[in-house]
């Protein structure tokens, strides 16, 4: 057995009663009272004969009716108490064979087996936990609660943030439906239906170009909300607080790639879909079976979705194997892949909850903020209830966009740390990181990892 600081190694040491080291069976008592010894010639030993006390005599007591004595009493006195002890009897006398104090971690260790663990066999110490998460496999809860814990503790740089982001992605949002959504002449355009063709393609192009803007705005704010929360959150594992500054010269090198990532995850998704409605869409322009035709681009759209949906799974950990591994973008698909392997409905179903934990706090936030604005706003709540509502008004947009501000701060931290974390937990199932971590944290020896599975993994 390998000896390891705070383990007591049975057979390590003589005992007190003064046998050798890993001599198995209780000692002999010295007054042992034996059989008759034969007098005269017989008694002589013969060249066979063994010294005494090398073997016990073949007459054993009953088992179970005879201990180590611990000293002949006088005749009349009671027999001394056995010892104090938390051995394998669980009671104070050590274990129900007079085992000593300690129960087998030899004479006089305190916690037997334990040593430092505490009485008998109390478990491992708890794993060093240096920042929001222990240096151990997690569970759920511990996934949520070290995404919250990281915005808690580093709110300053995690809601600086998420807030800038926010920011910006909803001004433009705001500046879009403002002047081009509300505007009278586009609105006007596509909702008469005597407009021609080339009137409706340009108001078309004029909303498609507005909302194209936004939509770039929008994934460049989130890829850059997540190279620096994905920063701020590896170092909240190991307990070291990092600025907003640190985190982006940290993070600015892996951006490019991490842009190059989700334009690959996207088209990967955009030609899955194109490749499952090709053959209803080929079907219906050569001119065959109209209802084969449908039939047939519903389900190649539905057999497209399921497998984008496994795809997406799949590669969700490639974004913080890119940002924390420094690797390439094909590498960072491939670590994904190999850490999600065997876990997939674990690793979508923690990902669903964060996500849906995110959205009905954002809801809460939103919602009111929605409310106010439509009955604050020139047309009352008209303009909240009646889907596609136009011109909306400045002031219905500024007030809802704040509290959509106000969501995405939320939103943001914690689908990123969640992620991050996620990742984080396969590796130290698959990898040990703990260790590294444990390293890299400087606490190593002060704490394990527990093994054996986690209590709501």
């Amino acid at each position: 057995m390998t000896d390891t600081p705070g383990w007591a190694s049975p057979g390590s040491a003589p005992s007190s009663d003064g046998r050798e080291p890993g001599a198995s069976g209780p000692a002999e008592p010295a007054d042992r009272p034996g059989p008759a010894e034969p007098t005269g010639p017989a008694a002589q030993p013969g060249p066979d004969a063994q010294a005494p006390g090398a073997k016990w005599s073949d007459e054993q007591p009953p088992p179970g009716q005879w201990s180590a004595p611990t000293g002949a009493p006088s005749p009349g006195q009671a027999p001394p108490p056995p010892p104090p002890g938390t051995g394998w009897g669980g009671g104070p006398s050590g274990g129900p064979y007079g085992g000593p104090p300690g129960g087998y971690g030899g004479h006089g260790a305190p916690g037997g087996y334990g040593g430092p663990w505490g009485g008998g066999w109390g478990g491992p110490p708890p794993a060093a936990k240096p920042g929001v998460i222990p240096l151990r496999p997690l569970g759920v809860g511990e996934i949520l609660d070290g995404a919250v814990s990281t915005m808690r503790t580093y709110w300053r740089t995690v809601l600086g943030i998420s807030l800038t982001v926010a920011v910006v992605t909803q001004l433009g949002l705001i500046l879009l439906q403002g002047l081009l959504l509300n505007d009278n002449e586009t609105t006007d355009t596509l909702s008469d239906p005597r407009s021609s063709g080339s009137e409706i393609l340009r108001a078309l192009g004029t909303v498609m170009a507005g909302t194209s803007v936004v939509v770039v705005i929008s994934v460049i704010g989130s890829i850059v909300a997540t190279a620096l929360l994905t920063t701020v959150t590896s170092r909240a594992v190991l307990g070291k607080p990092v600025s907003a500054g640190e985190a982006w010269r940290d993070a600015r090198p892996q951006v490019p790639g991490l842009f190059g990532l989700l334009l690959l995850l996207g088209l990967i998704s955009v030609g899955l879909m194109l490749g499952g409605a090709l053959p209803g869409i080929l079907v219906l322009a050569l001119g065959g079976n109209e209802g084969a035709g449908v039939a047939l681009l519903v389900l190649g759209m539905l057999a497209a979705l399921v497998v984008a949906i496994w795809l997406t799974v799949r590669f969700s950990l490639a974004s913080p194997a890119l940002m924390l591994e420094r690797q390439g973008i094909v590498k960072s698909m491939s670590r994904s892949a190999k850490l999600v392997r065997g876990s997939w409905w674990r690793v979508v179903g923690i990902q669903s909850l964060a996500g849906l934990i995110a959205n009905i706090v954002s809801s809460l936030v939103v919602i009111p903020f929605s409310l106010l604005a439509g009955a604050v706003g020139g047309d009352g709540m008209a303009t909240f209830f009646t889907p596609g509502a136009q011109n909306a008004g400045w002031t219905f947009l500024i007030i809802s966009g704040i509290g959509s501000v106000i969501g995405a701060m939320i939103t943001l931290p914690i689908s990123a740390g969640v992620t991050v974390l996620l990742y984080i937990d396969q590796r130290i199932r698959r990898e040990a990181l703990d260790l590294e971590l444990a390293r890299a944290a400087g606490v190593q020896g002060n704490g394990a990892p527990a093994p054996g599975p986690v209590p709501g993994s």
